[in-house]
C-alpha cells in the first residue's frame, strides 16, 4: 500500500484563461509562478510548493459536465483563521458570488464557484481540541454563523 504524504497540486481545465486568472489571483490572491504557452497558467498560494493550482484553457466551447456526473465536487482551499473566512465572506458577498456559509464542526466553510462553474470551498479547520480523534463524531452540515 502507498503512503500518501498529501495532496500536491489541482489543475482545473477553464474556457478563459484570462477571466479564470482574474477570479483565483485577483480575487482569492493566488499568485503566478509560470505559464506555458497560452495554455496553462500556474498558481501558488504562497507556500513550499512549486504550484498548489494550475488552469488549463480548454476553449470557449468546451461544455460543462454535469451536476450528477462523475468528478470533482469541489476544491477547497484553506485560510489562515476564523477572521479571514469573515474577511472573506464580506468579499463573497459584495460581489455577489457566495454560494453557501456551513459549519462542519471540523472547519468552517464558504462555497464560491469560479467563471466556470468549478465550486471553491473557503474554509479555516475549526480548533482542533473540538474534533481530535471524534471527526466521526462532530463532522456535520449546520449553518455557519459568522457573529
Amino acid at each position: 500500500m502507498l503512503q500518501p504524504l498529501g495532496l500536491g497540486h489541482v489543475v482545473l481545465k477553464v474556457r478563459d484563461l484570462d477571466r479564470s486568472l482574474a477570479f483565483y489571483r485577483d480575487l482569492l490572491g493566488f499568485q503566478v509562478v509560470g505559464e506555458l504557452s497560452n495554455v496553462m497558467i500556474f498558481l501558488s498560494a504562497g507556500r513550499e510548493n512549486h504550484h498548489d493550482l494550475a488552469l488549463l484553457r480548454v476553449g470557449q466551447h468546451a461544455p460543462s459536465p454535469l451536476p450528477t456526473a462523475v468528478g470533482l465536487y469541489h476544491v477547497a482551499v484553506q485560510l489562515a483563521d476564523w477572521a479571514a473566512v469573515r474577511g472573506a465572506h464580506a468579499l463573497l458577498t459584495e460581489h455577489g458570488l457566495l454560494k453557501g456559509a456551513v459549519d462542519h464542526g471540523v472547519s468552517r466553510s464558504l462555497y464560491t464557484a469560479d467563471p466556470d462553474g468549478n465550486e471553491i470551498e473557503l474554509y479555516c479547520d475549526a480548533p482542533r481540541s473540538e474534533w481530535e480523534g471524534r471527526v466521526d463524531e462532530v463532522m456535520t452540515v449546520r449553518p455557519l454563523v459568522l457573529d
